[in-house]
């Protein structure tokens, strides 16, 4: 049985949406998906990958202006 990760790094993530790693990491810059960052490592939470892939379908990720942020959810 195959586990799926908790979290990706941004190389992972893009070989596992098929998004190329330039456009994965300007995503990440503009602030469209939320990461954890340790030390120089970045890592994309799988579910928050899978609800942006659902929010931005149809969408062109390119264009800074037309994708929508996924925003995570506070600690209570």
């Amino acid at each position: 049985m195959a586990k799926t990760k908790l979290a990706l790094t941004i190389e992972e993530a893009a070989a596992y949406t098929g998004i190329g790693r330039n456009t994965m990491r300007k995503l990440v810059e503009w602030g469209k998906l939320p990461v954890l960052k340790v030390g120089r490592k970045v890592l994309i939470r799988s579910d928050m990958l899978e609800t942006f892939m659902e929010l931005n379908e149809g969408k062109n990720l390119r264009d800074r202006g037309e994708v929508k942020a996924v925003m995570k959810r506070k600690a209570v």
